[in-house]
């Protein structure tokens, strides 16, 4: 299929992902700070689940959430990173149509379940704020793990369609070469010779209902929020507040900032070099994983106390 006259069409049965185009020549020495960001993500995601399990008085909804998140980087970073280094390292560019779609479907879906899971974070924050007396018997254990599992069911259910529509109406392809370092959506949808406006408009759509829905009901949460916040009779009251406040919202903008621009260069950035283009995409994928431990663990009193007494204790003879 590669030889065929550029206006051919063929069914491909694999896909050559590019990497990062336009830096081939310096793949090798890109794997060194991918691969280093991917094991601190590992790292850190990993120490703050370990941390949580072992320590009691963590056992509450807020770090339940956090480990929802941890679990959620994990599998984001997992899903294209190990690819990418392969990538890097042995050219290893190929990857076959079911699994080129499984990893969309991981990619897209795992984003769209953190976003629902910054949702309900900030749900309870909203009622630790404003409700403190109801908080404990509102998010019990069992409230905050169904809002984890229906965060997780509207990802599968959202992006489920994405690589189905793909599988049912896309079968000609312009070119195997994915311009991109993971099987994004719309990286794919591009190289396909068959109809694609359905793709285009669900792909819109769904972006569209959790970028923007989502981040519109957590700012309103927040305007909540702060607004419970200034009646809050003292200043040492107000400023505990904002600071379990300020590390969600650290948080919220790493995550939603990156998949913005990243999909505003997608969409309107034609002058923007694909290289440009594709690092971002690959940071947005590495960036919420190493930020979020580090977010939570530093500006966390009980975390960070627990990681000191872990290392201490690893030190003493």
């Amino acid at each position: 299929a590669m030889f065929m006259s550029s206006n051919a069409c063929s069914v491909p049965t694999t896909f050559w992902l590019t990497g990062i185009p336009g830096l081939e020549s310096l793949h090798i020495w890109l794997s060194i700070p991918f691969g280093s960001m991917y094991l601190m993500a590992v790292v850190g995601n990993v120490t703050i689940l370990a941390v949580v399990k072992m320590e009691r008085s963590l056992h509450q909804p807020m770090y339940f959430f956090l480990c929802m998140l941890a679990v959620i980087d994990l599998v984001l970073s997992t899903s294209t990173m190990p690819k990418l280094l392969a990538i890097f390292w042995f050219g290893a560019r190929n990857i076959g149509l079911d699994a080129c779609l499984a990893q969309m479907f991981f990619v897209h879906c795992f984003a769209t379940v953190e976003s629902g899971i910054f949702l309900a974070m900030a749900f309870d924050r909203y009622v630790a704020v404003c409700d403190p007396l109801h908080h404990t018997l509102l998010l019990t254990r069992a409230v905050v793990g169904r809002l984890g599992l229906a965060a997780l069911l509207r990802g599968v259910l959202y992006i489920g369609p994405l690589p189905l529509l793909i599988r049912l109406r896309l079968h000609l392809y312009r070119t195997q070469t994915i311009v991109h370092s993971y099987c994004e959506h719309m990286a794919v949808v591009i190289l396909a010779c068959d109809d694609t406006r359905v793709n285009n408009l669900y792909g819109m759509g769904i972006g569209f209902l959790v970028l923007i829905l989502d981040s519109l009901a957590i700012t309103a949460s927040y305007v909540l929020i702060f607004r419970a916040v200034l009646g809050l009779s003292t200043p040492e009251a107000r400023l505990k507040t904002l600071g379990t406040c300020g590390s969600h919202i650290c948080a919220i903008l790493v995550f939603y900032i990156p998949i913005a621009v990243s999909s505003l260069t997608h969409r309107f950035g034609h002058h923007v070099p694909p290289q440009t283009h594709i690092l971002l995409a690959n940071f947005y994928l590495l960036v919420p994983p190493i930020l979020n431990p580090l977010v939570y663990a530093v500006r966390t009193k009980q975390i960070r106390e627990r990681l000191l007494r872990i290392v201490k204790a690893g030190t003493q003879p």
